[in-house]
C-alpha cells in the first residue's frame, strides 16, 4: 500500500469520513489500478455529498475502468447535472467529452 492511501487510510480508521477524503481515497486507489476499491470509496463520496461533481467524474472513470459502460454514463450524467448547477465549468467540459466518447464507441458497436 502506497503511504498516502495508508495515512488516507488511518484518517478513515480514526473516524473523519467525510466526501473530500472518500473522494481523495477513490481516486489513489484508481491511481494504483484497483479500480473496485476505488469504485466502493467513491460511491461513498457520492452519497455523503451527491452534489460533489469530481466523485461523480472519479466514480465513471472507475465504473468504465470495471467495464461497466451503463453506470459510468449514469455516474457522468449525475455529474454533469451537479457540475451544470454549480457552475464548474471545467467539470462540465471534462463530463461532456467522456460522454461524447461513450456515444462514440456505442456508435461502433
Amino acid at each position: 500500500m502506497n503511504p498516502m492511501v495508508r495515512n488516507l487510510e488511518n484518517l478513515l480508521a480514526a473516524g473523519k469520513d467525510s466526501a473530500l477524503l472518500r473522494c481523495t481515497l477513490g481516486k489513489a486507489y484508481a491511481d494504483d489500478g484497483q479500480a473496485e476499491v476505488a469504485r466502493a470509496h467513491l460511491q461513498q463520496a457520492t452519497a455523503l455529498d451527491p452534489a460533489y461533481s469530481v466523485a461523480w467524474k472519479l466514480l465513471g472513470k472507475a465504473e468504465l475502468a470495471l467495464g461497466d459502460t451503463a453506470a459510468a454514463r449514469r455516474a457522468w450524467q449525475q455529474g454533469l447535472a451537479c457540475a451544470q448547477a454549480r457552475g464548474d465549468a471545467q467539470v462540465v467540459k471534462e463530463l461532456q467529452v467522456f460522454l461524447r466518447r461513450l456515444d462514440k464507441q456505442a456508435g461502433m458497436a
